[in-house]
């Protein structure tokens, strides 16, 4: 391990030190949202230095053993003890490279989730309804909590535009690389020949806003319309225009919520989805001039990127970013996402991994 690694290294430990006293504070204490800001900080440091310590230790246990094989009656247990303290280095080196890796600020975020029916017509409504019902069985198995901020349901059932908000730890840390191009081959339930059919959904995963880090709305730029509501919702749904339409004038971005009760309930609504979709379009600008000079293995999260393919006949999911087959096909549709999920997060650490060393 290097020199400058150690060193950073060593900062966590002072860190840790520094936060134990901090939330002693009855000051800090007192502030709710500055003690759970540190207090997400100490979970994360008092991991990283928690490891450092035990590879500490087992540094000191190498050099003990190393000094025992001078002595012959204690050699051979010498010898076991190094070989099992160098795997242990070994591996502890490999983790704490991995844990001092630059994270995404917005990973700890909660996210929104837009799926939007492409090609296909109605199967594609369909198969928005399932990854939408996916994402969501995923979600509840993490114990995270989703709401439906929208929806446009398509006529046969499923969506042709549906928007989640998926409230969680690292919801959006999670969730990020599912931005892209969906593709589903199966045989429709209106296909009467038993013809397998190719159909489309794209999905679209965006941190929810901090508060205090909007985008701040000019009131010129908005053009607010209210509606009536559509589908389920009883009479109150259908005798008030209490839909709400929000378009961003410069960027012709488009926000809607019906899901609220109220008018004002869905404003606000559509109002954080319409930030989240302006912080988007300027990372998906970020990262399209990144990708000009440097394809990341993940890709850019844009919409045309087809990053996977779902093959009901065969039970087979393929995603061909990373070259990952499963098949387990039925289980995945019930939101078991971890193997692809987990897959894609060590991709993205391996590529990071390699973009340190070529810039050390």
């Amino acid at each position: 391990m290097t020199p400058a690694i150690r060193h950073q290294l060593h900062r966590y430990t002072d860190r840790l030190a520094e936060l134990n006293f901090l939330l002693t504070r009855a000051d800090i204490m007192a502030d709710m949202s500055q003690f759970m800001k540190l207090s997400r900080e100490h979970t994360e440091v008092a991991a990283v230095a928690g490891r450092w310590a035990r590879y500490l230790q087992r540094e000191k246990d190498l050099a003990a053993a190393q000094e025992m094989l001078d002595d012959a009656d204690m050699a051979e247990m010498a010898r076991e003890e190094m070989a099992a303290a160098e795997a242990e280095l070994a591996s502890l080196a490999g983790e704490l490279q991995r844990m001092l890796l630059p994270k995404d600020p917005d990973d700890a975020r909660n996210a929104f989730v837009e799926i939007r029916a492409g090609t296909g017509g109605d199967e594609s409504a369909l198969f928005a309804g399932d990854l939408a019902r996916m994402y969501t069985r995923y979600a509840q198995a993490r114990g995270w909590r989703v709401e439906v901020m929208s929806e446009s349901p398509a006529e046969l059932g499923g969506y042709k535009e549906v928007v989640l908000r998926i409230e969680g730890d690292d919801a959006y840390g999670h969730l990020r690389f599912e931005s892209g191009g969906h593709r589903v081959q199966r045989v429709p339930v209106t296909e009467t020949q038993g013809r397998i059919h190719t159909s489309a959904a794209t999905v679209a995963v965006m941190p929810e806003p901090d508060e205090t880090e909007a985008i701040t709305l000019n009131p010129a730029d908005l053009r607010i319309d209210t509606f009536r509501a559509s589908g389920a919702g009883g009479q109150h749904i259908n005798k008030t225009d209490s839909a709400v339409r929000v378009v961003h004038l410069p960027t012709g971005i488009v926000a809607e919520c019906q899901d609220g009760r109220s008018q004002h309930a869905n404003k606000a609504k559509a109002l954080q989805v319409l930030q989240a979709r302006l912080q988007d379009k300027e990372r998906s600008e970020r990262a399209a001039k990144e990708a000009a000079t440097r394809k990341g293995l993940i890709g850019s999260g844009d919409r045309s990127d087809r990053i996977r393919t779902y093959n009901f006949p065969q039970g087979r999911l393929t995603d061909h970013r990373i070259n990952l087959t499963l098949y387990k096909l039925a289980l995945v549709m019930e939101g078991d996402l971890d193997d692809v999920l987990d897959a894609l997060q060590s991709a993205r650490e391996a590529e990071q991994m390699a973009e340190l060393e070529v810039n050390a």
